[in-house]
């Protein structure tokens, strides 16, 4: 008998990267196809992608991959995976229209044709799998939520979602439809963990318009608001509040400008004409009529305004009487970021605002209320917190007992855990590979853990390299060794620690010739292993050591006698 698996790959015990697998027989169902932003310890790493090993190996099982919304959590890594393998992709208008957007500036998926719209109305049927589709709310329009038909009855997965009760008609949830949904056997809710921890609820989004509207009227001179460009329902608060407030509005960043652009090609942002114009127009004009948005590399607009204040950004830099108007709600890790750019702003002559100073709670997933009103909705036999770090989805079993559901069908589980039904329950059977593929220029998945400690190490005590020429034959060294580093020592103030260093040099090169075989790997690992505690010894530092050892045969006639790299 045929058995049904949800294995979550990627999107538990983190943020972002969401993708999972919905399996019965020899169909396999993706939902969601994310990347992640890295973290500060992932140094150099542009975007993290889930490892897709195990949608690789069963390729030919794979049915379609079915997005819920337009970011890069739920579409980022797209074009990793449709590069290489030609797999159907479903979403909603907007939803597709942001995801070709995305793989036009890929190489290996810019080709792709093989795009689906599909809205609250659509099923698809496959042979044992039916998907259908509800309308959540975000904060970006055209987000839904999936459910998948099975034999042995519904999985439903949310994606991001919220409710609010005063939600324009392109945002609002569709409850009449969850009550049908709930009506048949759910026997799994994957659900949003991103918020769980909160007791909150998010402020209504016409409060958080009015909070914008009176901040613009409020102010007289020039108005820099940060926000995120995939954040469409702020983005168009701040379109209308300009408008209302005579000013134009000038977009940074070419990802905002083709956002925003698709968004009102489709309808879902409604820009006045001549509302948007260029940093060179808004040059000519007085700073009471101007309002720059600030979006940021990567969604992340906070250390651009860093670069402003300091005077390092290629355009703007914050002046007297300007202020900085942030609306979007950063991650805790830049909790730091946040306060140094306050101080960096005000420094440098401006004010500064955010929506998170009002006493209005603004997210764009749900709160603790919200959570269980969809459990209510739905009456799940068994929940799948997901996407959230595990404090979070911890948070939200926590959450999910308050209405009733017994702990032994709330399941925590990790990245590569799969969840087989077995004779009218889950249990968990032998684990798939799941893990982070980084990417990293035009590199993917060729930095590991070794290179990122590498990094961290030099990010760190900096690079130590010592160079060294020898005669093999005659077991000798030919000349004086050289040392040098970079990010560990101030040369000119630490002389005497670098000729002691190439004492120390000296003396494992000669030992490793007259006392041992001749080994380049042997000679290579002393030279490191002595200088590392000789600098331990006198700095307390680690810095990553380079051992450079090249060959010479002064036999040889003068004109041969070219020095040769070791292998």
């Amino acid at each position: 008998m045929e058995s049904l698996k949800i294995i979550p790959l990627s999107g538990l015990r983190e943020n972002g990267k969401n993708l999972y697998a919905v399996e019965y027989g020899s169909e396999i169902i993706l939902l969601d196809c994310g990347l992640q932003y890295p973290e500060s310890e992932f140094l150099g790493i542009d975007v993290v992608i889930p490892d897709l090993t195990y949608i690789q190996e069963n390729i030919d099982r794979v049915q379609g991959i079915f997005l819920t919304h337009g970011h890069a959590d739920a579409i980022g890594a797209l074009p990793y995976l449709i590069g290489n393998y030609d797999i159907p992709v479903f979403g909603s208008k907007l939803t597709l229209e942001l995801a070709k957007m995305v793989i036009r500036h890929d190489k290996r998926s810019r080709k792709f044709t093989d795009f689906h719209v599909v809205d609250a109305q659509t099923a698809i049927d496959f042979q044992n799998l039916s998907i259908s589709f509800f309308k959540t709310t975000h904060s970006i329009p055209d987000s839904l939520g999936i459910v998948v038909q099975t034999p042995v009855g519904q999985v439903v997965y949310t994606g991001d979602f919220k409710f609010d009760q005063s939600a324009l008609p392109a945002y609002q949830s569709d409850y009449q439809r969850l009550a049908d949904i709930g009506r048949e056997p759910v026997v799994a809710l994957l659900s949003d963990s991103a918020n769980a921890e909160s007791p909150y609820p998010a402020a209504d989004e016409r409060d958080i318009y009015t909070y914008i509207l009176e901040t613009f009227e409020a102010h007289t001179g020039r108005i820099i608001v940060a926000s995120v460009a995939s954040n469409i329902q702020r983005m168009q608060q701040i379109f209308t509040a300009a408008t209302k407030t005579d000013r134009k509005v000038v977009l940074t960043g070419q990802d905002a400008i083709r956002i925003v652009r698709v968004a009102i090609k489709l309808g879902y942002l409604q820009v006045p004409e001549e509302l948007l114009i260029t940093a060179r127009e808004a040059e000519k004009m007085a700073k009471d009529k101007i309002v720059i948005v600030e979006t940021g590399r990567m969604g992340e607009p906070i250390k651009i305004l860093q670069k402003m204040a300091h005077s390092h950004h290629h355009f703007y830099h914050i002046e007297t009487g300007d202020l900085v108007f942030i609306t979007t709600t950063p991650s805790h890790a830049m909790e730091t970021t946040v306060a140094k750019t306050r101080d960096a702003i005000f420094r440098a002559g401006g004010e500064v605002k955010a929506l998170a100073d009002s006493k209005m709670y603004t997210s764009g997933h749900a709160s603790k209320n919200d959570l269980q009103l969809m459990i209510n909705l739905l009456h799940p036999q068994n929940v799948i917190p997901v996407q959230g770090e595990y404090r979070l989805l911890n948070a939200h079993a926590q959450i999910a007992q308050e209405v009733g559901l017994d702990k032994e069908h709330i399941f925590i589980l990790k990245n590569g855990d799969v969840l087989s039904w077995e004779k009218g329950e889950f249990h968990l059977a032998p684990a798939v590979q799941a893990g982070n593929t980084m990417i990293d220029g035009m590199g993917i998945g060729d930095i590991g853990t070794i290179v990122l400690r590498d990094r961290q190490l030099l990010s760190q005590d900096g690079v130590f390299v010592a160079v060294v020429t020898i005669d093999r034959k005659k077991r000798k060294i030919i000349s004086r060794p050289k040392v040098t580093a970079r990010g560990f020592v101030y040369l000119r103030d630490n002389k005497q620690l670098l000729n002691d260093s190439i004492e120390v040099v000296t003396k494992a090169v000669q030992n490793n010739l007259e006392h041992k075989d001749f080994d380049w790997a042997e000679l290579k690992q002393d030279v490191r292993e002595d200088v590392n505690h000789f600098l331990w010894e006198q700095t307390k530092r680690h810095p990553v050591i380079l051992t450079v050892v090249m060959e010479v045969n002064q036999n040889r006639h003068r004109n041969h006698n070219k020095p040769q790299k070791s292998k």
